[in-house]
């Protein structure tokens, strides 16, 4: 048996920092990750094309201007190896991995009321305890793994986005199927379609994508390294936690050539920016569809075929309800004459084969299938684990319905149990990087309060978490967001209740709510 002060699940970027932070104060602190380095979601996720879609002089570490100035990016947007190779620079820099247990997944929490400690016990047969448990296990880390009548007949190569074998894959000359076009989809895609023999691409629903313009870094990052300073603290102040202009125009009081122009200036510098043109874009159905009708004629400028243009172009669902992808030549993909598209609307997957897929009344045969379809957002992964308190209650039970939180910090009936961009936080409506090192700094900041005071114990009032969640609830019901069957509403998981999980308003003004709780004492809170 083991104890510290706090244990960590998780040895993402998050999980990392939280580590850090910790350790430097004098905290007991000791993380476990299931995994066999450090990196989370980039640890994981492998598969051909991963990039992260914030640029990389903002999905990066603030809290140390030397490491600022001593890493180089060498593009505009990572891809998955610079971001990996970044996370174990760090865990050697500060020499993290001494404190890290590797291959072992927590399995059960318990909370026992009288020790005021965690029980924590993996999936090694070992038991830990913790005054204090935090869970950085990221939002996108428990992959979905839908259904398909007739997988374990198909005789060829299997694959998944989520899971991506670390030794690579060689798919030269080969007929590839993917299934979904999310953003996982989309680069594998991208990625892979020079070099198979044939790709087929099985979609349901169309994303919205906006050009990445990716390519080599030196000039941004020269700038980024004269004011740093000046580029986080605008981005923590920022709607959407990274350096990018929101219009303060609407977009329906605007002529409809100065709507063009601006749409322009956006799409020629690409990125995510682009939904930020006009202040009603996310408010307001017919500004929402001026945006997301500019997309489409944009699409049906790249792909050739008007027909297939179409089928690549979203209108079941608003504009950036989905976070919207940033790509590196994904529609020009269809205009390649190994690359096909089979709507599954119109010819539903009816099973796989021995040689392939039935869609429709047609089998399509393959030597490899690709599955890209996401992961189980936000909750899955602590739902993945046993959590209980000292009334044996678990919290899976009480988020069967949705989950309910205070600032996505805690959960009411769960003391002492913290998350890092837990549901109903910004998390993942913004630049993660911003809103883990706000999440990790105020948990920290809140366990060097209990300690100086010699409390030991911290839970959310139940009816602040009420209001919480009301208006977590409220703020989203102002935007068109709720309307799109998303991972943000929990519509990829079968079963899964479907409640809109991130918080809706800002980056900016969730730093300000969070940090007026503390400034009063942790109001909202229970210490004892």
């Amino acid at each position: 048996m083991s104890d510290h002060d706090v244990i960590i699940i998780g040895a993402g970027f998050s999980g990392m920092y939280q580590l850090h932070r910790l350790r430097r104060l004098g905290f007991d602190a000791h993380v476990i990750e299931a995994g066999d380095d450090v990196g989370g979601t980039w640890y994981w996720n492998r598969y051909p094309g991963a990039r992260c879609d914030i640029e990389s002089v903002e999905y990066s570490y603030s809290f140390d201007p030397e490491l600022e100035q001593e890493w180089n990016w060498s593009e505009r947007y990572a891809a998955q190896p610079e971001l990996l190779s970044y996370a174990q620079h760090v865990a050697q820099r500060y020499d993290l991995r001494k404190h890290i247990t590797f291959n072992t997944r927590v399995e059960t929490l318990t909370w026992g009321d009288d020790a005021r400690r965690w029980a924590v016990t993996t999936d090694d047969g070992t038991s830990r305890t913790a005054q204090y448990v935090i869970a950085a296990t990221g939002c996108l880390s428990v992959p979905s793994r839908p259904r398909f009548e007739g997988l374990e007949d198909f005789a060829g190569e299997v694959y998944w986005t989520s899971r991506w074998p670390h030794e690579g894959v060689d798919l030269a000359g080969k007929r590839v199927a993917v299934i979904g076009t999310g953003s996982s989809g989309l680069q594998t895609i991208t990625a892979i379609a020079p070099v198979v023999g044939a790709l087929t691409v099985f979609q349901r629903t169309p994303s919205f994508a906006v050009p990445a313009h990716n390519g080599p870094n030196d000039e941004r990052l020269a700038d980024a390294r004269t004011r740093y300073r000046e580029i986080r603290e605008y981005s923590r102040m920022s709607r959407a936690g990274f350096q990018c202009h929101s219009g303060t125009r609407s977009l329906v009081e605007t002529e409809t050539e100065e709507v063009r122009r601006e749409f322009d200036a956006r799409w020629a510098d690409g990125g995510l920016c682009f939904s930020s043109a006009f202040k009603d874009i996310l408010m307001d159905m017919k500004a929402n569809e001026a945006a997301a009708e500019y997309v489409r004629g944009r699409i049906r400028e790249k792909v050739e075929d008007p027909q297939l243009a179409e089928k690549l172009s979203p209108r079941t669902y608003p504009i950036a309800s989905k976070r919207m992808c940033v790509d590196t030549g994904y529609f020009e993909v269809f205009n390649q004459d190994n690359v096909s598209l089979v709507d599954i609307n119109e010819q539903p997957i009816r099973r796989l084969t021995e040689r392939g897929i039935v869609a429709g009344g047609t089998e399509h045969e393959f030597d490899a299938i690709i599955f890209a379809t996401g992961f189980d957002a936000m909750t899955g992964a602590l739902n993945a684990i046993d959590i209980r308190n000292g009334d044996d209650r678990s919290l899976r039970e009480k988020w069967a319905h949705g989950p309910r939180t205070y600032l996505g910090l805690m959960s009411a009936g769960f003391p002492n149990l913290f998350m890092v961009t837990g549901p109903q936080s910004p998390s993942v409506l913004s630049n993660m990087m911003t809103s883990i090192e706000y999440h990790v700094d105020w948990i920290t900041r809140a366990l060097e309060y209990l300690r100086e005071r010699g409390l030991n114990r911290m839970e959310p009032a139940p009816d602040a978490e009420d209001n919480w969640v009301n208006t977590t609830n409220d703020v989203a019901a102002l935007t068109v967001m709720p309307q799109a069957a998303s991972w943000y509403m929990g519509a990829n998981i079968p079963g899964k209740q479907r409640v809109f999980m991130p918080f809706a308003g800002g980056v900016g003004t969730y730093k300000l709510i969070g940090d007026g709780v503390a400034v009063a004492h942790y109001h909202g809170f229970e210490l004892s």
